[in-house]
């Protein structure tokens, strides 16, 4: 009987993976399109990120159900709950993750409007391309049980704060030198903003990796790079 509980639990982790491992790729493909979108001033491209939102979201639904049902139906306890609750946080940051690809796409929408800022566009494409390989290991490393990899993400999480702060600077300077910039480079700050939340949530996937292969959080506090003050983000 236990032999068969196993089984069945194993089959049923199997599924949900398989569903986190589609999640992902949907969310790294949103990533790269609203960061293109912006780069082309692609409006078509931009509501297409938007309506591949639904798909995500839709996912992540479907992942807490079958999770929902394998707590019920196994009772998975000490390592296999583990898993199951480091499913549904992978779950919960990509679903965030795509939101704020969706933020990024209805935002090119406007900036489609307006004269571009010098290089930002490239700028935050490099930026967005940062974190979707860090995403994309990360994923890896879960697959893989490799705490060392995603270890080798929440490391790199610095580099996308500098980046963002190398960006928030060059927005100031356009608006201090030309006020009719003011407009254009808030919505690129957040779109900047989007993307270093991004790598955040994309970092904290990493730790549950962490926590999913060797039973502990990291005990280190993540380097951080972001020194700018918080500005909240009205979308």
């Amino acid at each position: 009987m236990n032999e068969h509980i196993s089984s069945a639990y194993d089959r049923d982790l199997e599924g949900i993976t398989t569903l986190i491992m589609k999640m992902g790729g949907l969310v790294e493909e949103a990533i790269l399109k609203a960061a293109k979108s912006l780069a082309d001033r692609d409006v078509e491209l931009a509501e297409e990120v938007r309506e591949g939102d639904k798909v995500i979201d839709a996912i992540e639904i479907q992942i807490n159900e079958e999770a929902a049902r394998t707590i019920a139906l196994r009772a998975p306890v000490s390592k296999d709950l583990r898993s199951v609750l480091t499913v549904l946080r992978l779950a919960a940051s990509l679903e965030r993750i795509g939101d704020y690809a969706k933020n990024i796409a209805k935002r090119t929408s406007v900036l489609v409007e307006m004269n571009p800022v010098n290089g930002s566009d490239a700028a935050l494409r490099r930026m967005a391309r940062e974190v979707e390989q860090m995403l994309k290991d990360t994923l890896d490393s879960y697959i893989r049980g490799d705490a060392d990899l995603a270890e080798d993400v929440r490391q790199r999480d610095q580099e996308v704060d500098q980046m963002y702060n190398a960006l928030f600077r060059e927005f100031l300077t356009f608006m201090m030198e030309d006020p009719r910039n003011i407009t254009a480079c808030m919505h690129l700050h957040f779109m900047a903003k989007n993307i270093e939340r991004m790598g955040d949530l994309t970092t904290n996937m990493a730790e549950q990796v962490i926590y999913q292969v060797t039973g502990e959080m990291p005990d280190e506090a993540r380097p951080k790079g972001d020194k700018t003050a918080y500005v909240t983000d009205p979308s």
